[in-house]
């Protein structure tokens, strides 16, 4: 029998078994060079004791996951042999890349409950987790709080006038609630009449941070004062009603709101701080004002690093300062708010506000920051802001432009070395501008130094 040995023809045949072996589904994701999922912290941590009964089980994960994938098959809480399965809402936030488990009620005392994320969770590009995520933990003795909920916050404030009429209204409790009870029914919105007029809208809660949010469907009208109202058939987790209807009014504005930060005469400065301003580089250059109230040094600076005018400590630079905190106080009074995780790098962000609350008060920026789309970007940043030095720039893309987007920041400011930064920073304290970092937009100081070092300042148009 005469065999066949051809070699051009068993080369082709060998490559293609190879081929076939490395795309085997099993190693799919590792040959494409795609890594899986993981979960990076979860709260309560896997084998404490003594969680509280009325606590929420999250999940943080390392990248950005599709929300289609994560519900109550795939993120699960159970108790006991054979496992019970717990009732519960599950929620996820993209901002922070976390999922978020709220029991229907309060979990039982001193017993021990499993929770699951599993390999029906898929990232943003469809690729699933490696395994099932377990851990466990262990309920207290005893009720960690006491008492009915409370409404510790609200926005806008009791008795304010002059609010916008496009604005949300926004109410904190003092612990989780049951989401299942914070509807349009427990929390509402009324006009002047007899009897009130319910404004429509939709109401949405946020279970990490405690925070409800009434949508009003229409801008509300000019010139009307409006009650909100919780109702006491909002209830924590233990199943406790507010102890009384919670109840606030505020009025809108008489004309309609700008479509921006009010930065008044504030807008021409490049620069403007508190105490001092200086300038340690023969390169910087500020396209704009430079001043400084009611401190009076300005220092460091030629006619060859500015192309505005410097007023230190006079009538300029004082209206200046009293309209930094017009639009300091403007920006951090935006309703509403998409709650930060510690480090927006790497992150694609659309028109809106977003903040830091008090249990993470600081932002960085470790990576690139997308804003994309045209319209107002507001952040308030209740501690510090800090970009990491090289490759920590901001991007604009989607007609995203530098004089729409603004930066409050509670305390300090300070960009790294040879990043670029793009908006309006309105700090309480200080800023600093490391070397070489690049600034589309204004570093606004309200009591603080505003310090330079080779940096380019470019100050956008003023106005929408």
């Amino acid at each position: 029998m005469r065999r066949y040995n051809n070699p051009r023809i068993w080369f082709p045949v060998f490559v293609l078994l190879i081929v076939a072996t490395g795309c085997s589904d099993a190693d799919k994701a590792t040959n494409l060079g795609l890594v899986p999922p993981t979960v990076i912290s979860v709260a309560p941590p896997s084998g404490v004791g003594g969680a509280c009964p009325n606590t929420v089980v999250t999940a943080t994960f390392s990248v950005a996951m599709n929300p289609a994938t994560i519900d109550s098959t795939t993120f699960t809480l159970t108790t006991g042999t054979p496992a019970v399965a717990v009732d519960g809402v599950v929620t996820y936030a993209a901002s922070s890349n976390t999922a978020t488990f709220a029991p229907s009620i309060a979990l039982a005392l001193n017993t021990t409950y499993t929770a699951t994320i599993t390999t029906g969770a898929t990232d943003a590009r469809g690729i699933v987790l490696a395994s099932n995520f377990v851990w466990s933990f262990t309920t207290g003795a005893t009720t960690c709080l006491s008492g009915p909920p409370t409404v510790i916050s609200v926005t806008p404030p009791n008795g304010v006038n002059g609010i916008c009429p496009n604005t949300v209204v926004v109410a904190t409790f003092s612990e989780p609630m049951n989401p299942s009870t914070i509807n349009t029914t427990t929390f509402t919105l009324t006009a002047p009449g007899t009897p009130p007029v319910a404004v429509a809208g939709a109401v949405t809660y946020d279970v990490p941070s405690h925070v409800a949010t009434f949508t009003p469907t229409t801008a509300l009208t000019l010139n009307t004062t409006y009650t909100a109202t919780i109702t006491t058939g909002a209830q924590d987790l233990n199943g406790n009603p507010l102890a009384s209807d919670y109840v606030w009014t505020f009025t809108t504005s008489l004309t309609p709101c700008s479509s921006t930060v009010p930065l008044g005469t504030a807008c021409t400065f490049g620069i403007l701080g508190g105490s001092t301003v200086t300038n340690s580089g023969a390169s910087t250059f500020v396209t704009g004002d430079i001043g400084v109230w009611p401190g009076t040094a300005i220092t460091g600076f030629t006619p060859l690093n500015y192309s505005g005018t410097e007023h230190a400590g006079d009538a300029v630079a004082m209206t200046a300062q009293g309209d930094l905190t017009t639009a300091y106080d403007y920006a951090a009074g935006a309703a509403g708010g998409a709650v930060l995780p510690a480090d927006i790098g790497g992150e694609t962000l659309v028109p809106g506000v977003y903040k830091t609350t008090s249990a993470q008060p600081s932002l960085g920026i470790t990576g690139n920051l997308t804003l994309s789309g045209k319209g107002i970007y507001i952040f308030q940043v209740v501690s510090t802001l800090t970009t990491a030095t090289n490759n920590s720039d901001i991007i604009l893309s989607g007609g995203a432009r530098a004089q729409d987007v603004f930066w409050q920041v509670g305390s300090s400011a300070t960009l790294g070395t040879s990043t670029t930064f793009a908006g309006t920073i309105m700090a309480q304290a200080s800023i600093s501008l490391g070397t070489n970092a690049t600034l589309n937009g204004r570093a606004l100081a309200r009591t603080g130094a505003v310090s330079l070092l080779n940096n380019q300042v470019n100050v956008p148009p003023c106005g929408p």
